[in-house]
């Protein structure tokens, strides 16, 4: 029984009547690190339980276009057609990922594979069986990432954060007192690495939920409450035709 799904990071809930199944230890996705291990399995080309082992080539991948929420693991572990929706284990056989996608010439495996991280599922899930749907959040800002010449202009002594580059009129960030200008350095108590951090940290966030961001703003930090908004049914690709925002 499918209990719900979420297009905008191609994953699903499934609900199976079984008594004899093991439950996988899930990892932690945000621990893992270029160089660790990995085993990719699934049924590429009709071949089922196979298994390819590989390593992680880089994590928070995004930018490929080919989701509306990117921040994939990358790996040169085998991943073919018929991988997708296999899981990525760890050395100690922990789930760590779900096989996604490719990207080849061929059509074939060319060392670079992509794999959803299971924290990422993780929530997806638990709003699909806790709400039986999936919202997801909206800011209402254009941003973009902070490099060390605009963190020394701004007087910070760091390069994480970003910069509101525009407010949309009437959104959450604008009815909050956000301004263009504003670095944003913290979203709760969760320091702000860059830009698609940032956006993750929203889209995951359930419309109507208020949040605390401490924004850099004239030479001082200052909070805001914000209530977060909701992303268009279309997704982000759709709002930045139309505007440009995050």
């Amino acid at each position: 029984e499918v209990l719900g799904g979420d297009k905008h990071s191609d994953l699903a809930v499934i609900k199976i009547k079984a008594d004899n199944l093991e439950p996988i230890t899930l990892s932690d996705s945000n621990q893992l690190e270029v160089g660790d291990l990995v085993l990719a399995m699934g049924s590429p080309f009709g071949l089922s339980q196979s298994v390819t082992m590989g390593i992680v080539s880089a994590t928070g991948r995004a930018g490929l276009q080919m989701m509306d929420i990117e921040n994939f693991i990358q790996t040169d572990a085998s991943i073919n057609p018929g991988n997708s929706g296999g899981a990525l284990l760890d050395a100690q056989g922990r789930l760590v990922g779900i096989n996604t996608l490719i990207v080849s010439r061929s059509g074939g495996n060319q060392g670079v594979g992509f794999a959803i991280p299971v924290n990422m599922a993780r929530r997806v899930m638990e709003q699909i069986v806790t709400f039986g749907d999936i919202k997801r959040g909206l800011l209402g800002i254009s941003m973009q990432e902070m490099s060390e010449s605009m963190a020394l202009q701004f007087g910070l002594e760091e390069t994480t954060g970003v910069l509101v580059s525009e407010t949309s009129t009437g959104g959450p960030a604008d009815k909050a007192g956000i301004e263009a200008g504003d670095v944003i350095l913290k979203f709760n108590d969760t320091k702000v690495r860059g830009l698609t951090h940032l956006k993750l940290l929203v889209v995951e966030t359930r419309p109507g939920v208020e949040v605390d961001m401490t924004v850099f703003r004239r030479g001082k930090s200052r909070v805001f409450s914000v209530e977060i908004g909701a992303l268009p049914t279309d997704g982000y690709m759709a709002l930045m035709k139309n505007w440009g925002g995050d």
